[in-house]
């Protein structure tokens, strides 16, 4: 058989390679599935009084600036697709629209506020 390294043969030497993986990843502990609220931050809900369409669009505006901190976007309400076109009836655009303001202020306060911006 071929030595790689003296008084060690390279099927001693791949079986010691091997054995080290296992044992390496075992001294990490295995990740568990993220807390039930993740991702359900409690500022990005829509304040009580805030129902219906209103509340859509607020839920759409935090989204939108999840949007635009996470992509290093300068943050613009009027540069969102879904507050130029609200995906809502006609009838329902002005509320639509009301509640997409706040939602994306309010997210663009928490998330953009005091951290570092490369845009």
């Amino acid at each position: 058989m071929k030595k790689i390294i003296p008084g060690l043969s390279l099927a001693a030497f791949a079986t010691a390679v091997l054995l080290s993986v296992p044992a390496a990843n075992a001294q990490y502990p295995q990740q568990g599935p993220p807390p039930p609220d993740y991702g359900h931050e409690v500022w990005a809900a829509p304040p009580a009084e805030v129902q219906g369409v209103h509340a859509q669009g607020f839920h759409d505006g935090v989204e939108g600036a999840r949007k635009d901190y996470e992509n290093h976007r300068q943050p613009s309400v009027e540069n969102r697709e879904e507050f130029r076109h609200p995906p809502v009836p006609h009838h329902d655009r002005e509320a639509y629209r009301d509640g997409f303001r706040r939602g994306y202020q309010t997210g663009v306060e928490h998330l953009m506020r005091g951290y570092p911006h490369s845009y």
